[in-house]
């Protein structure tokens, strides 16, 4: 899985895993909503994201990694 694909995947679980606690939990979890959604917003603009930085250290390989690497 590319890191674009895992970064993705992980903003779509956090703000699943947002809703789920201000549901059940408190709703003050809708803050983590929010946050997920001006992170992902910031990373359009400025090409940062904290988590992708974190992957990308933990192994995860851009799509384009991945395509010259097939070749």
């Amino acid at each position: 899985m590319s890191l674009e694909r895992m970064v993705a995947a992980f903003a779509g679980f956090m703000v699943l895993l947002s809703v789920v606690l201000t549901q059940f939990v408190h709703p003050g979890f809708m803050w983590l909503t929010v946050f997920v959604g001006a992170n992902l917003f910031q990373q359009s603009f400025t090409g940062i994201c904290p988590a992708a930085m974190i992957m990308r250290k933990l192994g995860a390989r851009s799509e384009r990694e991945l395509a010259t690497q097939a070749k």
